[in-house]
């Protein structure tokens, strides 16, 4: 939960509902600043400022210890962090802590990001992207591995040392959000899982299906590997009729779409926060959702 009414008292009161009616994960994100500056293509052509919903967006891993402390179940992750804007070390550490605080709950969700000014805010040149999270990651998962962790890359090193705490089953699953074929290839090639964004059926089916070709061919076993689709349409009290956006609508309209992705293979659907901040609302179409979505 992001925007004007994420506080804790809402946060607590929707995860709790979601562990409560069943639903697999709960995910949040990072994002480090909202500009003044316009920077996004409106309607009629001209640039408008990001959506509001970034206007107050809390720090995701000390969100989710929150929410691990009240949950018992329910897999916490991040959809995304950008791991370039961190020290490895620092980074694997936290999520290590909240590994260990949640009992082996945590899915590192992972992306190059694309803003200008994060970049240039946290000190980091843009064209780092690529070859950096190669890096980064690969850091990463040293620090999760057995002690002493040593890394030599190419942006990142680390001095043979013990790093701790690690991982309550030894590591954290790893999933990048990716949407270019450049981006994709290279989550085939490092990453446990994929969340691309759902612009429609047959596109992001076309990203799943290039994936696990992808993963194959670097010798990986595309079946352990997970597909998460994503939307950032909200969930709407009522229909949309007319022309309406995959995965976009009132929870009977995106039971149908998540149904279509089952049978296409899918491994879930990440979803973004419903549209209205009466907190019974938002969970009576949950409960709806939910109940029109067989387990499984």
């Amino acid at each position: 939960m992001s925007g004007v009414h994420a506080s804790p008292a809402n946060i607590k009161t929707i995860a709790q509902a979601a562990e409560r009616l069943g639903y697999d994960s709960l995910w949040t994100y990072e994002r480090l600043l909202r500009p003044m500056a316009p920077l996004l293509p409106g309607p009629d052509g001209n640039l408008e400022r990001i959506p509001d919903i970034y206007q107050t967006t809390f720090e995701p891993l000390e969100t989710l210890s929150y929410v691990a402390s009240f949950t018992s179940r329910i897999t916490l992750g991040t959809n995304i962090v950008i791991p370039l804007f961190h020290a490895p070390v620092v980074l694997a550490r936290r999520y290590a802590t909240l590994d260990q605080f949640s009992g082996g709950r945590a899915v590192a969700g992972f992306g190059q990001g694309w803003m200008p000014q994060e970049y240039a805010t946290a000190g980091v040149p843009m064209k780092r992207r690529g070859a950096g999270f190669d890096d980064v990651i690969a850091a990463i998962r040293a620090c999760w591995g057995a002690d002493p962790v040593e890394y030599a890359g190419r942006f990142y090193s680390i001095e043979a040392s013990e790093v701790n705490p690690k991982p309550v089953r030894g590591d954290i699953p790893i999933v990048v959000g990716a949407n270019s074929d450049a981006g994709i290839d290279r989550a085939a090639r490092i990453a446990d899982g994929i969340t691309p964004l759902s612009f429609g059926l047959d596109m992001v089916t076309a990203q799943a299906e290039r994936f696990r070709t992808a993963a194959e061919r670097h010798g990986r076993n595309p079946a352990a590997l997970t597909v998460t689709a994503q939307t950032n349409h909200a969930m709407q009290p009522k229909p949309i009729s007319g022309d309406r956006p995959f995965l976009a609508g009132a929870p009977k309209q995106l039971a149908d779409d998540i149904e279509q992705l089952r049978d296409r293979g899918f491994d879930g659907v990440l979803f973004a926060g419903l549209p209205t901040d009466e907190i019974s609302a938002q969970i009576e179409m949950l409960d709806e959702l939910r109940s029109l979505v067989p387990a499984g």
